[in-house]
């Protein structure tokens, strides 16, 4: 009998290795992918103009080096822990104690409640630009919330795999349009202005930055509804890198057309002024293009915002309804495992030689605490079929709480996406540098020192500890400036303040169809950019104005 289950093992694990990616793992990768790939992309290329391309791609490197890593040993540890650790909190618990429960789901609760705030704030301000003055943006506020509501109501992440689909597909279209809107609009510009190096404006990246990888929080929630959790740590690292490499193309091709004047956000340069039809830079984009830009946005925000906001609806149901604590039988009690031997050391590995195979073999006839030593590779299946079916059972048993509840918590959000309304990219800066750093970066690693330190070779542990500290001075820093900013009137030095010298205060280039350029420019950028502006476009001769017809 055991023999049988042995060799099954052995033609399943084969037949495993044949396929680097399964379907299932393509589906929580694109529920992971939404999660990243999502509005942190629209500031992206104004990490560019403020840091200038060399340092920015520099940043870039260092931060998807960084959230790569940490991603993937925070799938590495969920491997370690028992059955018994389900959410990110239980992982603090496991490796830290109280302390380390607590950090992680303060951090992860204000991130998972602040970032589907600042959705709500973002699709108001889409809604409220593709139908101008049909209502205020708090109005749209609400409606945006009265969209997301059913998606919200699915049970499970890995249920809403097909709309997180859709969500992807929409940031990159999104993304992609406002890009090619920006380069045929400035078609045949100059060399574009380089921005003027301060360390406060090039280390302001860093929250940016933050905020668009901040996906580590969803991680232990998808790792538990996939039915093999060992291929988490590649299904996690190949979408970062993906999400890396997307976001260096649209960062540099937006930056090539623009320069220093990019401003913090993609869509809103390119949406045109109601008066004049002309962007902030100074050209009329097409609108249709514009509106669909906007539409596959607003697509994406609708699905992210419950992905991103699974996390604390799991936590709160655990909480409040007393859901997501049973398990069966053979799992055991909280808290009280062994690391799991076979899945973590497999980690380790250089090979599988004969001899581990035969530890392996030995621990399977033992009788083992771990949660998979003990089951063969279809057994494991199995029980994560039955874990997925005691939850779905635990959803219906508690349809109408559960539903009352997220009903709750999304009503919260609308108030304070309401309150913040015009403040919250600030906000959104500061969870960045502080919540996601903690929970996405800092945290995970540290967990893993913690459970893996005797099995870590020296390099992995100096590049380990090198990131936590570097993350954790400037998430201080960017926290505390971006702080005194929320709270204390600065007025930006000019239109365009990553430049320096005219370029500050004026377009470094214009493309126009007009023969008179004089007249139609000076009044319409006048009328745009203010007086000063006008003028010097207005009555500046042919040398300081490029144009082609």
């Amino acid at each position: 009998m055991f023999g049988t289950s042995m060799f099954a093992t052995t033609m399943f694990n084969k037949f495993k290795e044949e396929y680097f990616f399964t379907g299932e793992d393509c589906r929580l990768a694109l529920n992971l992918f939404c999660c990243i790939y999502g509005i942190g992309t629209l500031g992206m290329p104004g990490n560019f103009a403020r840091a200038g391309p060399t340092i920015a791609v520099i940043t870039m490197a260092f931060m998807a080096f960084a959230n790569i890593y940490s991603s993937v040993v925070l799938s590495k540890v969920m491997l370690l822990a028992p059955n018994s650790v389900k959410t990110f909190g239980d992982l603090g618990q496991w490796s830290m104690g109280a302390t380390g429960r607590w950090l992680c789901i303060i951090t992860q609760m204000v991130s998972c409640l602040l970032i589907p705030c600042d959705f709500l704030v973002l699709g108001g301000h889409l809604l409220d630009g593709l139908f101008v003055d049909a209502f205020n943006q708090t109005t749209w506020i609400v409606f945006m919330a009265l969209m997301v509501l059913p998606v919200c109501l699915v049970p499970t992440l890995k249920e809403g795999s097909g709309a997180a689909f859709a969500g992807c597909l929409g940031t990159i279209v999104a993304d992609f349009i406002g890009v090619a809107v920006v380069m045929h609009g400035m078609r045949g510009h100059p060399s574009v202005p380089f921005p003027g190096l301060r360390f406060s404006q090039v280390v302001g990246a860093f929250g940016n930055l933050a905020l668009a990888y901040g996906a580590g929080i969803v991680i232990p929630d998808l790792q538990r509804q996939h039915s093999d959790p060992a291929r988490m740590p590649r299904v996690v690292g190949v979408t970062v890198a993906f999400s890396s490499i997307l976001f260096l193309v649209v960062s540099s091709m937006a930056y090539s057309a623009l320069g220093c004047q990019i401003s913090g956000n993609l869509l809103f340069t390119i949406y045109p002024d109601s008066d004049t039809g002309l962007t902030s830079l100074g050209f009329e984009p097409d609108w249709g293009y514009v509106v669909l830009a906007y539409l596959f946005m607003q697509l994406h925000v609708t699905i992210a915002f419950s992905v991103i906001l699974n996390p604390a609806f799991y936590i709160c149901e655990r909480l409040f309804l007393g859901m997501h604590k049973s398990v069966p039988e053979y799992i055991g009690s909280e808290f009280d495992y062994e690391e799991n031997g076979p899945s973590g050391d497999v980690l380790f590995a250089n090979a599988a030689s004969s001899d581990r195979q035969s530890q392996l073999q030995s621990n399977c006839q033992s009788n083992c605490r771990s949660k998979t030593s003990h089951l063969s590779v279809i057994d494991s299946r199995r029980l994560y079929k039955e874990i997925e079916d005691v939850e779905a059972a635990e959803y219906s048993a508690n349809l109408i709480n559960f539903i009352a509840l997220r009903m709750v918590i999304i009503a919260i959000l609308v108030g304070l996406a309401i309150i913040f309304k015009d403040h919250f990219t600030e906000f959104a800066d500061i969870v960045g540098a502080s919540c996601i750093t903690i929970s996405c970066i800092l945290l995970p690693i540290i967990f893993y020192l913690i459970k893996a330190w005797d099995r870590i070779p020296l390099y992995e542990s100096v590049a380990a500890i090198t990131v936590v500290v570097v993350c954790f001075i400037l998430g201080c820093y960017v926290t505390f400036t971006t702080g005194k900013a929320l709270f204390s009137e600065v007025h930006e030095d000019g239109e365009f303040p990553f430049c320096e010298g005219e370029y500050k205060h004026q377009i470094y280039y214009y493309y126009h169809h007009y023969p008179d350029v004089g007249t139609h420019v000076g009044s319409h950028v006048g009328t745009h950019l203010g007086t000063h502006l006008g003028t010097h476009v207005g009555m500046n001769d042919d040398s300081s104005l490029n144009s082609s017809d």
